[in-house]
């Protein structure tokens, strides 16, 4: 009986395995294996057609200390995170609140706010592009309809990254439907013991509202961080990282070395410093949650 139950539980074992093969192979094969690879290739010099020789840790030296061009991208990439994560989390979070009312056509403004995410962020970029022309563009007829001077936007260093910011806010869809979700699961019998006790409906915003939402903030903001840190389109489109660098985020500078001037194995060294940069700010975000972020029980995360 126990070898008839050990065989059964083999051929389940094995059957098990079979059907899990295809998936670890893919993580070994496109996950891991690259990931792995990416490390070995930033200690060494290698580029692309050329011989591969070991330098260890000289790549992240010159990276941290002697490269200007890396400092460059790190500020205009934090730059553009601080004004598009905090704007494009305020406007979601303001859109989702109206499109949470009981209103009609509701399901046609749900559909309007998130129809640029399924749009390619190629076609979008193409339509802003037109959009910022300070010659014939819709944002400077508009200004000029009202009889306010044009800009030259992203053609312009001091007005570049405030204009792709502006942009940021065109691919909220995502956010919108995920804020939307977090308020329809918001329980009702809350508002309705508020309105008991005398509660308007600015009591019920900041005391049910955006307490029951935090969990749902926190996530929003951590996706959002780390997408804006990964920002490429913009300047491999529209700017090519100019005017002066203005645009020059740091995935295209990390493309740019790789792919233009071939550097694989200084650009893996970018890949992995944006990796930790990225990895500390979330470890950050994650610590401060416990102090504002509010599970349903009480329970803090």
């Amino acid at each position: 009986m126990k070898r008839q139950q050990s065989g059964m539980m083999r051929m389940e074992r094995n059957w098990g395995l079979l059907f899990a093969l295809p998936a670890i192979l893919g993580l070994l094969i496109f996950t891991i294996g690259p990931i792995t690879a990416s490390f070995i290739f930033s200690l060494t010099d290698w580029t692309i057609g050329g011989q591969m020789s070991f330098i260890g840790l000289e790549n992240y030296q010159t990276i941290l200390t002697k490269d200007t061009t890396f400092s460059q991208s790190m500020f205009v990439t934090t730059y553009y995170a601080l004004g598009s994560v905090p704007l494009g989390l305020t406007a979601a979070f303001i859109i989702a609140l109206l499109l949470n009312q009981k209103v009609k056509g509701l399901s046609i403004f749900r559909t309007i706010y998130y129809l640029p995410t399924i749009v390619p962020s190629i076609a979008n970029t193409m339509l802003w592009l037109w959009m910022f022309n300070p010659d014939f563009g819709l944002l400077n007829s508009l200004l000029e309809s009202v009889g306010l001077p044009g800009s030259k936007w992203i053609y312009d260093e001091s007005t570049a990254i405030p204009s792709l910011i502006m942009m940021s806010t065109w691919g909220i869809g995502n956010t919108v439907i995920i804020f939307l979700a977090g308020l329809q699961s918001v329980p009702t019998h809350l508002y309705e013991a508020a309105e008991v006790d005398g509660g308007n409906l600015w009591h019920k915003f900041f005391h049910i509202t955006i307490p029951s939402m935090t969990p749902t903030i926190f996530f929003n903001l951590v996706m959002s961080l780390i997408g804006t840190f990964q920002a490429f389109n913009q300047a491999y489109v529209m700017t090519n990282g100019g005017p002066n660098n203005a645009t020059l985020f740091y995935v295209f500078y990390l493309w740019r070395t790789a792919f233009t001037e071939t550097k694989i194995g200084y650009a893996s060294a970018l890949a992995w410093i944006l990796f930790f940069v990225i990895m500390v700010l979330t470890v950050l975000i994650f610590s401060t949650s416990k102090k504002w972020v509010h599970y349903e029980g009480g329970e803090r995360s």
